[in-house]
């Protein structure tokens, strides 16, 4: 069982709170510049296994490829895939590889799909940072997540509701 969803990161610096001293401004370089790769991602609460590709934009042929590239990812397994509803997810002009069953959440429940959690623990590392180039970015982000360990992935995405009803149908 897994968790899919795309994340935006681009060259515009995200400004977020520090920690300082009292009375000491913190120097952060900013950069405005929009442009931007996208991640997407797949993580599973049952052992922590993930998958991430970087894409150049979010359509449903780049989703078609993406599907592609999970389908090849442990390939003798069957994945069950929990989506959200975004416009380019619908299925009617893909194809959905046969070891993948796609489950939507219902609209407007973010909070359902536990890959926004992964995608914040990410850009929290993100923040104040400034790139030179999208090729500096692009290595920093998959750098980061390479060194993602299964652990870290468990504790983000684990949630005791989606795991129980899991074990409850497939493992009685």
């Amino acid at each position: 069982m897994y968790f899919q969803d795309e994340a935006r990161f681009g060259l515009m610096t995200h400004l977020r709170s520090m920690i300082n001293a009292k009375g000491v401004t913190p120097i952060v370089n900013f950069k405005q510049e929009f442009k931007n790769t996208y991640l997407y991602g797949s993580y599973s609460l049952i052992d922590g296994d993930f998958i991430v590709c970087e894409m150049s934009s979010v359509t449903s042929k780049v989703f078609e490829i993406y599907l592609r590239e999970l389908s090849n990812h442990r390939p003798n397994q069957y994945k069950i895939v929990i989506i959200d509803n975004a416009r380019f997810h619908t299925t009617k002009n893909i194809q959905i590889p046969k070891n993948i069953k796609l489950i939507n959440i219902p609209p407007y429940t973010p909070e359902l799909n536990a890959c926004e959690q992964i995608w914040k623990y990410i850009k929290d590392r993100f923040k104040n940072r400034s790139f030179d180039s999208l090729e500096h970015l692009k290595q920093w982000v998959n750098q980061f997540v390479a060194q993602m360990k299964e652990e870290t992935i468990k504790s983000i995405v684990s949630n005791h509701n989606y795991l129980n009803i899991f074990l409850r149908i497939f493992c009685p």
